[in-house]
C-alpha cells in the first residue's frame, strides 16, 4: 500500500524533530543551548561560550556545528567574529510538536501551564 503524501510529510517531520532532540541530547550541547537562550536574541561569540562553559575550542566547534546542522542555532559573521544565537523559531516549532497532542486525550498537561512556563 503506497504511503500518502501527508503520512510521508508527517514521517519526515518526526524524523527531523528526532534529529533535533538527538543533537541536544548531550550534556555539553544542552548547556550550550541554555547559554545561548540566556543571551537571546544577540547571541554570543565562540570565545564567550568557551569561557562560560569551559569546553575546549575543538570540542566546542564540533558541538556548535552539530547544533547548527539541525537548525537549532544560527550563525552570523561580524568582521572576524562568529556570533551564535539560539534559533528560537526552531525551538518553538519543536516544543509545539511535543505539546500538540499532549492535551487532546487525557488532559495530562494543562495547555495554559505550557505558555506560563515560556513567559
Amino acid at each position: 500500500m503506497p504511503i500518502d503524501s501527508k503520512s510521508k510529510k508527517d514521517s519526515e517531520q518526526v524524523a527531523r524533530y528526532a534529529d533535533m532532540l538527538a543533537a541536544m541530547g548531550t550534556e555539553p550541547r544542552l548547556r550550550i543551548m541554555q547559554l545561548l537562550l540566556s543571551a537571546h536574541p544577540e547571541g554570543l561569540v565562540v570565545g564567550e561560550i568557551q569561557s562560560e562553559l569551559g569546553i575546549p575550542n575543538s570540542t566546542l566547534s564540533h558541538h556548535l556545528e552539530k547544533l547548527k546542522n539541525e537548525s537549532l542555532v544560527n550563525v552570523r559573521r561580524d568582521s572576524t567574529f562568529l556570533w551564535y544565537a539560539a534559533n528560537a523559531d526552531a525551538l518553538q516549532e519543536l516544543l509545539g510538536f511535543l505539546y500538540a497532542e499532549c492535551c487532546t486525550r487525557n488532559k495530562a498537561v494543562n495547555p495554559k501551564a505550557i505558555f506560563t512556563l515560556c513567559k
